[in-house]
């Protein structure tokens, strides 16, 4: 697990940020909370068995099987992304290339939330 380095108000990286690029900051902070609401909606359909696998996600064998199942997840994503974006291959399953990088996104912040032992807890 990396370390994010403290910052006082005044050399804040955020702040920064927020100022040089407002409109960039906001819609980067609203895909964070619609990928959050997207999240919340999934386990309250498929609860945290789907990416547990059947166990409680402690040891570090059970975490290396839900990342093995993850990886398989985003693959999947990278591959429809490639056929989609670098192969402009028409969709035919109804889900749009937002569709892809969302889920790939929430699939990357589960396999963090899994790797630090967190999962289902």
């Amino acid at each position: 697990m990396s370390e994010v380095k403290k910052t006082t108000e005044k050399n804040s990286p955020i702040k920064e940020c927020e100022e040089r690029y407002p409109e960039m900051t906001k819609e980067f902070k609203t895909i964070l909370n619609e990928e959050y609401e997207l999240f919340c909606r999934k386990q309250l359909n498929y609860g945290p068995e789907n990416i547990s696998v059947g166990t409680r996600c402690e040891t570090k064998e059970e975490r290396h099987l839900s990342l093995t199942g993850l990886w398989f997840r985003m693959n999947d994503k990278i591959n429809r992304l490639k056929q989609l974006v670098l192969l402009s291959k028409e969709d035919t399953v109804g889900e749009s290339i937002e569709d892809s990088y969302q889920d790939l996104s929430v699939y990357g912040v589960i396999a963090q939330i899994v790797s630090r032992g967190k999962w289902g807890k």
